[in-house]
């Protein structure tokens, strides 16, 4: 059964099973088999007879821990892009079953070009990301627990006139409402309210933890602590960031990494063209939703604390009076773009840029041979060397006579 011929294999996963089938060079099936997942051991038992080959893998839930399982036995995982094999096998008018996307998935590696193949994160990655997962689900429960206080006191009418209701002063209110009497709040109203707070309070507490493990991790991260550096960016955004991104070399340049996080904007138009502003631009929809909402957060802070980026957003927004949300999208975009040059670079990020070649620290053309040129910037007369022709770079008198 496990024949020596076979070229590579198609695994279609699910939460207890897989479907798996095998094709040699000509693209025959050789065999179909599927795998259970109960038995660990029994598993990898089983993959230890299959051929070492590439396995394309569909990246539905799950995929982490096969793959390492595929890995640990020998075999080449390569992650297929579920949207796109989706696609393709619409295009084709195949229907849908486990043995027809397992002879689908096989069929991939034929292919040209792998234009259905994604980046397959290692597991050092995945953890990251799970951390992160991991406190967004507890600050997602902390934001319910919240609303839910704010709806019990609405209920029975009780208003606070603390600027917080959960700072300093609006925690006391709220602990003195749980020891009032009935004319204040009836029992039941008190005993809701005191077990809202004591899950509040525990959710608070795991919050504070994972985010000193965050801290430690963006410590001993390079590429976070380069992106920290960003107006705008604190420590779980550094952090966000880096995991999200994963590797940083994986991109050829900072367009395709302003793709990646939804900040490239689409174009949809059709028909006959015309003089008037595009309607209907929008970011992609394919790409990591998490780092959107980073580098969207950052801008938001980059705006009010860093006069370049604040530049950019009054610019968009004519000072803040028209589309704001694009504008922080376009901050959000050239925070992505410098990021991606300090972190390739290894270079923290600072307000002045830094000279270009061929210049000297204050940004001046020093391979000139004129010699009233050299004389000139020797003397560091102020108004030539800092007024230029706009766009041009130059000084904007004249040098040479």
């Amino acid at each position: 059964m496990r024949d020596h011929k076979v070229s590579h294999m198609g695994m279609d996963c699910h939460k207890n099973f897989s479907r798996v089938t095998a094709r040699d060079d000509s693209g025959k099936v050789l065999w179909r088999a599927r795998l259970e997942h109960r038995d660990r051991e029994a598993m990898r038992r089983e993959l230890s007879q299959w051929p070492k080959v590439p396995v394309a893998l569909e990246g539905t839930f799950g995929w982490g821990w096969i793959s390492d399982e595929l890995s640990r036995a020998g075999q080449e995982p390569h992650l297929a892009s579920g949207r796109k094999v989706a696609g393709w096998r619409s295009a084709r008018g195949i229907a849908k079953s486990n043995k027809l996307d397992a002879d689908l998935l096989s069929e991939l590696w034929s292919e040209r070009e792998k234009w259905w193949e994604v980046w397959l994160a290692p597991p050092a990655v995945r953890d990251q990301r799970e951390w992160l997962r991991y406190r967004m689900s507890l600050v997602q429960m902390q934001t319910q627990i919240k609303n839910r206080i704010h709806a019990t006191l609405h209920r029975h009418g009780i208003f606070c006139d603390a600027s917080d209701l959960f700072g300093k002063a609006g925690w006391q209110f709220l602990e003195q409402l749980t020891e009032a009497d009935e004319s204040t709040l009836r029992e039941s109203g008190r005993k809701t309210l005191e077990g809202y707070l004591k899950l509040l309070k525990m959710i608070r507490q795991m919050i504070a933890q994972v985010t000193r493990e965050l801290r430690r991790q963006v410590r001993r991260n390079s590429q976070a602590e380069l992106w920290r550096s960003l107006p705008g960016i604190n420590w779980v955004l550094a952090y966000t960031i880096a995991a999200e991104i994963g590797q940083i070399e994986r991109f050829a340049n900072h367009k395709h990494l302003a793709s990646y996080s939804l900040l490239a904007a689409i174009s949809c138009d059709s028909g006959e063209e015309d003089d008037t502003t595009p309607l209907g631009r929008h970011v992609g929809h394919i790409g990591r939703v998490t780092l959107k909402w980073a580098f969207v957060a950052a801008a938001r802070n980059a705006v009010r604390k860093d006069e370049w980026f604040r530049g950019i957003f009054n610019r968009r927004s004519d000072n803040g009076k028209r589309d704001k949300g694009r504008s922080y999208i376009a901050v959000a975009r050239a925070l992505c773009r410098v990021g991606c040059s300090c972190v390739k670079n290894q270079r923290p990020y600072t307000n002045s840029p830094p000279p270009r070649p061929g210049t000297d620290h204050r940004g001046t053309k020093t391979n000139s041979s004129n010699k009233e040129l050299n004389d000139v910037l020797a003397n560091d007369t102020p108004d030539v060397l800092t007024s230029s022709r706009p766009g041009m770079g130059q000084s904007d008198r004249g040098l040479v006579t």
